[in-house]
């Protein structure tokens, strides 16, 4: 027993010493490792990625570059791809070229507004004729930055101009936009807008445009989200005429009726007009005569009706009729290519005499005029501004878009 209590006794007292070997042998390890490591000035966190993760290696690449936003970024030989030069990059619009004078041109392209719709009316022009009018306001509308993309090697850069418009408290911006009105040096706005321009008509952040940047006479191009009527059946929807009332018709008054054939072709043919939902869509209603315009109130009249509601929420999105502006540019032209008047032409590119005649007269007297409206001599460019508005009186009113009276017996010849 006494041999077994002290062989017990030195069992226990050899445990420490193996634990103890362990120890000793793990330190040389240690010791090893920590003379092949680096610094603690360029050891890395182990929160952090290191090189090993592609994600990080292309962040690392894209900050090494450090390229100036918007550029292209170099590509595969295939593509045809260059990376932009000093001397190949458009520059940016100088603060002089934004502040100069400028001379509105058919090759211009101005930037449009954003407007609310109002609601409808009527109004009577100088004939007397009853015209339906649509009401839109501009509301806060400022310039909030110029963009300038360049594109590949011989082809013109992209050129725009964002606008922003109805002031709203800062906390309903999200925290990104609160910095580019910032820059900007405007309030926060609800509605940004971005238009093309053309490399004339940038203009300097944080101008404050009018009502007076259309001209009453001339055409536009309104823009804007019809009104959603939910999921509609054919009749409303398309206009479908329906199934008779009565005469043996059982549940089919309002059917689409057959919308396949037979085996052959087995299917039904894509875009067929079938129910589904109605409005809620992106549409344009195109050269709509601007009848008056309220620089005091900021209200613009157009004639006919615009897209969307008139719930004081849905922006309309404003410009110069772009066909309008086309059709100028190639149905008039100058004399020699340099100074002269504009002149009409024909298909093969000489000039047309003036006609003779009552209605031929009031013709030849709008060849002199711009062929963007009635009577406009030019626009206000790059833009019509508040302080341009103080210029003017408060209501400006177009002529009436007829030649000769509706109450005056004319000629019947």
């Amino acid at each position: 027993m006494q041999k077994q209590e002290a062989a017990g006794k030195e069992v226990k007292k050899a445990a420490p010493v193996v634990v103890a070997r362990k120890a000793t042998r793990a330190k040389p390890v240690v010791a090893e490792v920590s003379s092949e490591a680096p610094p603690p000035s360029e050891q890395s966190s182990p929160l952090k990625t290191e090189s090993r993760s592609p994600l990080a290696r292309r962040r690392r690449t894209l900050a090494s570059q450090r390229h100036p936003h918007p550029t292209i970024h170099q590509a595969s030989p295939k593509s045809g791809l260059v990376e932009p030069t000093p001397e190949s990059s458009t520059p940016a619009p100088k603060a002089k070229v934004l502040s100069s004078k400028r001379t509105w041109t058919p090759q211009s392209r101005r930037v449009g507004l954003i407007a609310i719709k109002r609601g409808m009316s009527v109004m009577w022009d100088e004939m007397g004729i009853r015209v339906p009018v649509t009401v839109l306001q501009v509301e806060d509308n400022q310039v909030l930055s110029n963009i300038l993309t360049p594109r590949r090697p011989g082809k013109e850069p992209y050129r725009a101009v964002q606008i922003g418009a109805k002031n709203i408290s800062p906390h309903k911006v999200h925290i990104g936009m609160r910095g580019h009105f910032r820059r900007a040096r405007v309030q926060p706005k609800q509605y940004v807008k971005e238009f093309k321009v053309s490399e004339d008509a940038h203009l300097p952040l944080g101008m404050k445009l009018s009502a007076i940047h259309f001209v009453p006479g001339q055409y536009i191009d309104a823009q804007a989200t019809t009104m959603g009527k939910g999921f509609q059946g054919v009749m409303k929807r398309w206009g479908f005429s329906g199934g008779t009332a009565s005469h043996g018709n059982s549940l089919a008054h309002r059917t689409p009726g057959s919308t396949g054939q037979h085996q052959d072709p087995g299917r039904v043919w894509p875009g067929k007009k079938m129910p589904g939902r109605m409005g809620g869509k992106t549409r344009t209603m195109q050269n709509l005569y601007v009848m008056r315009v309220d620089t005091s109130l900021n209200l613009i009249f157009v004639k006919g009706n615009v897209p969307g509601p008139d719930d004081g929420r849905t922006p309309v999105y404003l410009t110069d009729a772009i066909k309008r502006v086309q059709s100028e540019a190639l149905r008039k032209q100058l004399k020699t290519g340099g100074d002269g008047d504009w002149v009409t032409v024909d298909a093969a590119g000489k000039p047309v005499a003036p006609t003779k005649g009552a209605k031929d007269a009031v013709k030849a007297e709008d060849d002199k005029t711009l062929g963007i409206g009635r009577g406009v001599l030019g626009l206000p460019f790059p833009a019509g501004t508040v302080a341009m508005a103080k210029l003017y009186p408060p209501v400006l009113v177009a002529p009436s878009t007829r030649v000769t009276s509706p109450w005056v017996a004319g000629d019947s010849t």
